[in-house]
């Protein structure tokens, strides 16, 4: 709910071996436009769940996003926990205000299919929680996603500490789709960026060792279909 991008969350994967490490792997879907994303966490390097926390995102980007682990959008995760503490009916009638103002588009668009009454509920919850920061807001029960947008939008709104709207996803069809989306696959750009990365890897200072086990492995991370 933290990241608002279109895309559902369908499938959800941890590995982890004996030292403790772990990787989680996400796909999100977007059925109307037949297009998927990709998620993935590390744990080596993780500093924060609520601070990027994403070691990569790739897929096609997506037209409106709310972007709450950014790291710019440090002034809406301190707002936000404050707000959510306050009596529901203050919140929902700020709602109600809201819906009655001409605002940017974008704002309009994250706002236009919440229902302020229906969210009285769930604000109930995060008044009753009194959340001492974001990341344990995130684990109030029923708190989803549409109670966390309009939650942002009033941190923006009535505290001038706005969300992020930059999408994290970078990468995306650099080779083309197994399916054909975008467009099918370009199997001599998959030989090209191999041969590119194999001189990048024999150039770079690696152990024999180091060196023999990137270049088997290259092959694996861009098999085609």
């Amino acid at each position: 709910a933290a990241l608002q991008d279109g895309f559902q969350i369908y499938h959800h994967v941890i590995f982890f071996d004996r030292q403790g490490r772990w990787c989680v792997v996400q796909q999100g879907m977007k059925e109307e436009a037949r297009l998927a994303r990709r998620y993935h966490w590390l744990s080596e390097g993780l500093q924060s769940f609520v601070v990027e926390p994403h070691a990569g995102v790739s897929g096609a980007k997506a037209d409106l996003v709310l972007n709450l682990v950014a790291k710019e959008a440090e002034p809406a995760r301190e707002a936000i926990p404050e707000l959510a503490k306050r009596p529901p009916d203050t919140l929902v009638r700020e709602l109600k205000h809201l819906q009655t103002l001409k605002l940017p588009e974008r704002h309009a668009l994250l706002l236009s299919d919440i229902d302020p009454k229906r969210l009285e509920t769930v604000f109930l919850r995060t008044y009753e929680a009194q959340a001492r920061d974001f990341e344990t807001l995130l684990g109030v029960e029923g708190l989803g996603p549409k109670g966390l947008r309009a939650l942002a939008l009033l941190s923006e709104l009535l505290y001038g500490a706005p969300a992020s709207f930059r999408d994290p996803a970078r990468f995306s069809y650099a080779h083309g789709g197994k399916d054909g989306t975008p467009y099918p696959v370009d199997r001599a750009t998959y030989d090209r960026t191999i041969s590119v990365l194999a001189q990048a890897v024999r150039r770079a200072r690696l152990g024999e060792r180091e060196e023999l086990s990137l270049l088997r492995r290259l092959p694996l991370l861009f098999r085609s279909p």
